[in-house]
């Protein structure tokens, strides 16, 4: 017979009911975790040594990215190249999702 201990409401361990957040959970395995570092950081690499010929192409330079200029200030913001860029990723990885 369990013992109630007085003022907490607890059973003994060996009759206390289990509860979902007390059952023993598969340890998760982060391949897919690693697997997607791996490729971002290819991705990463390649735009790295692509980059002086996505510049002559005009990439970082389309119509709609702000650029302002002022004495020892600059600000960037790629706004337009942010959002194709967006699309492409978008479109590739549906593609590989298919």
């Amino acid at each position: 017979m369990p013992v109630k201990r007085p003022n907490c409401g607890f059973v003994e361990a060996s009759r206390a009911p289990i509860s979902p957040w007390t059952r023993a959970r598969p340890i998760p395995t982060y391949q897919g975790m690693a697997r997607t570092l791996i490729i971002l950081g290819i991705v990463l690499v390649a735009a790295g040594l692509l980059w002086p010929w996505l510049q002559k192409a005009g990439i970082g330079r389309l119509p709609g990215d702000i650029l302002i200029q002022r004495d020892g200030f600059t600000l960037y913001l790629p706004i337009t190249t942010s959002i194709l860029v967006s699309v492409v990723i978008s479109l590739v990885l549906w593609l590989i999702g298919r």
